[in-house]
């Protein structure tokens, strides 16, 4: 049982590992990718096949994260190769869905407050100031219906986290801590649906953005702000780390 459960803890870690050199292998494709932009070289095959793939990549890990979590959820929630600030902005296992969408307004220049116009700058291709009226009227809609979404899973993992200490499960748990593994493991089953249930909104949400948007230029343009950032939320929580260590 032992070394069943050390074998899953090290899979998890191997595959939060691997995704992580991942995401630095598809940023330098991206920036490579939106330098080309910036000196007019544009190929819409080549930059849809790459959004393809980085699509593509993101849906498997997701399904080997649902596929873990069915033997072992609760690392996904705090997981040990993140730093406690990149645990503190996790939401159920990742990132808010809604998130991806406030991206977009930083990048098209709406969120004037948005200090990311700055911080992006060495990506930026200019495609963003092109999205159309249009586009923005789907993307307030996306917006409006992705936070209702997140509301009803906020809400179902809240009941899920309330069962533990509410009756009846706290109460039987108690009676009888022995064989308390049933009741823990439909728990455990429970949680890792609801993050199942996020990863499929958060692919959702990805995929409906770069529907939205039109050229693959903006694709790569937003795909490209989103790992950047991804990335930095870890330098950020290991410099915290050494600074409150030293």
């Amino acid at each position: 049982m032992s070394s069943s459960i050390n074998s899953d803890q090290k899979e998890e870690e191997s595959l939060h590992e691997s995704w992580l050199n991942l995401q630095h292998e598809e940023l330098i494709e991206l920036e490579q990718a939106a330098a080309q932009i910036k000196n007019g070289v544009k190929d819409d095959h080549k930059l849809t096949q790459l959004i393809e793939k980085i699509i593509n990549n993101f849906q498997d890990y997701c399904n080997n994260r649902s596929r873990l979590a069915k033997k072992d959820v609760s690392p996904f929630f705090a997981p040990k190769s993140c730093t406690p600030f990149e645990n503190s902005v996790l939401w159920i296992g990742g990132c808010r869905p809604s998130s991806f969408i406030r991206l977009i307004y930083a990048l098209s220049g709406m969120e004037i407050e948005s200090h990311l116009i700055e911080f992006l700058e060495g990506i930026k291709t200019g495609e963003f100031h092109g999205l159309t009226i249009e586009q923005m009227t789907v993307i307030d809609k996306l917006q409006t219906k992705t936070i209702q979404e997140e509301r009803k899973l906020c809400s179902k993992l809240a009941s899920l986290q309330e069962d533990i200490v509410d009756q009846p499960l706290a109460s039987k748990m108690m009676k009888d801590q022995e064989n308390a593994d049933e009741d823990l493991d439909k728990h455990s089953h429970n949680m890792a649906t609801v993050m199942e249930e996020a990863d499929k909104l958060r692919m959702k949400t990805l995929k409906q953005i770069v529907s939205i948007l039109i050229t693959p230029a903006q694709a790569v343009e937003y795909l490209a702000a989103a790992k950047r950032i991804r990335l930095c939320l870890k330098q950020w929580g290991k410099k915290r780390d050494h600074e409150h260590t030293n």
